[in-house]
């Protein structure tokens, strides 16, 4: 069976697949792309932080406690987005430095 699909691979034409712009470091190319996925979630959970908070803030029905939570939950997730996208461009920027 796998001298099948040996022989099989074998017979694939790859010339025709398109250039990936792949360098055959795994470091330099799986790196940034793993950076871009962990910095994606991140600035995604904020995102998502800051609308459930904006619709505690708005279900608080004037609870000074429950407003004052939101408010919290809104600033520590534009924060964390601030670092996120700061952390993604400086990322960036030094991966294209290197290369």
């Amino acid at each position: 069976m796998i001298k099948l699909f040996v022989r099989l691979a074998a017979d694939i034409d790859y010339t025709s697949l398109p250039n990936t712009g792949a360098t055959g470091d795994v470091a330099k190319d799986s790196i940034p792309e793993i950076l871009r996925i962990v910095f994606g979630i991140s600035g995604s959970i904020a995102f998502l932080i800051i609308v459930i908070s904006g619709l505690r803030y708005i279900l608080a029905t004037g609870d000074p406690a429950k407003m004052a939570q939101a408010k919290k939950g809104i600033l520590y997730a534009v924060i964390g987005l601030v670092i996120a996208l700061s952390g993604y461009s400086i990322v960036t920027l030094v991966v294209r430095g290197l290369s």
